[in-house]
């Protein structure tokens, strides 16, 4: 039974009207307003008319790479459910899809803009299969990365459940294929992947940062990696945690493009929930622990704690 707001909304609904169509008069009004207007935003409009990969593709890169590191947890709407299917086809499908998703990402870059370039085709062949090619090195960092996982998580009861079910080993393994595309000068592309893992995670890695083998990432929501962070071996941090860069002035972005601006975490540092690290010049020393909620803009020695000092809790009776 509807509730009084309900029966009222309903008593005020307005009656059947043309109010509530767009006529085609409107619809190309609409539509004229919604243009962009190129004297104010020509760069804008020129790199509209330049090739992009498809979203879906990019999605459906992550899952067959996946498959293919790890055929008997992964699966993706084309691998079909028949006799005599093997990652040889997975190889060989992911191979066509990926070089045509590297081909529109560069011919973004080309001068003048075009969809169609034979050269970034043939490009992006040579880099679909020098991509496959480095998935064996790929997978054994991403063995121990599990590996790494299982040892710091008493939670975790298998390398299984670690595959199959921890949000932050699925953002460090598309992070390590972002990175490898990225590293092989690909754009577009690889910030597209670690962007999806991050919806699904809350895990925001961006494809630039160094990362170290043996890397955990423990809960991860709310977790950020800056683009030019470095991270040694054996680090492990938990949900909410910060590598980020200082506030930048108004139009100071150019000036920093392509510096330093995010921190260096030295080996087997542990990082603690929502510790927040900036600055390219920060440096936190190996064995350090960050304990959480504190906030750090300077180099820290190796082999320290930073701990923030015991709140005052004032408890009341009810």
């Amino acid at each position: 039974m509807k509730d009084a707001h309900e029966r009222n909304r309903c008593a005020e609904a307005p009656q059947p009207s043309e109010e509530g169509h767009l006529s085609p008069e409107e619809i190309r009004s609409l539509t004229r307003k919604l243009k962009t207007d190129s004297r104010i935003l020509a760069r804008e409009r020129k790199e509209l008319i330049r090739s992009a990969p498809d979203p879906l593709a990019v999605i459906r890169i992550i899952r067959m790479t996946r498959a293919v590191l790890f055929p008997q947890y992964g699966s993706h709407p084309e691998r079909p459910k028949e006799a005599g299917w093997s990652p040889k086809k997975d190889i060989e499908t992911l191979y066509s899809l990926l070089a045509e998703q590297i081909t529109a990402s560069l011919a973004h870059d080309c001068e003048p803009p075009q969809r169609s370039c034979p050269t970034c085709r043939e490009w992006g062949r040579r880099h679909a299969a020098a991509f496959l090619k480095s998935l064996p090195e790929t997978k054994a960092l991403l063995l121990k990365d599990i590996a790494a996982a299982y040892e710091g998580d008493p939670a975790a009861k298998s390398y299984t459940e670690i595959i199959v079910a921890y949000p932050g080993f699925f953002a460090v393994l598309v992070y390590r294929i972002a990175h490898t595309l990225l590293s092989m000068g690909i754009p577009l592309l690889p910030r597209m992947m670690t962007e999806y893992a991050h919806s699904r995670t809350g895990i925001d890695i961006h494809p630039g940062a160094e990362i170290g083998e043996y890397f955990f990432i423990d809960h991860g929501t709310g977790v950020v990696i800056g683009e030019t962070t470095q991270i040694g071996k054996r680090v492990r941090i938990y949900q909410g945690v910060t590598l980020g860069a200082l506030s930048l002035p108004p139009g100071a972005g150019d000036l920093y493009r392509n510096k330093k601006r995010h921190p260096t975490i030295e080996d087997e540092v542990i990082i603690y929930a929502n510790a927040t690290i900036l600055g390219g010049e920060t440096v936190i020393g190996r064995r350090s622990v960050i304990g959480g909620n504190v906030w750090i803009t300077e180099r820290v020695p190796p082999n320290t704690r930073v701990l923030l000092n015991k709140p005052d809790l004032i408890y009341l009776s009810n």
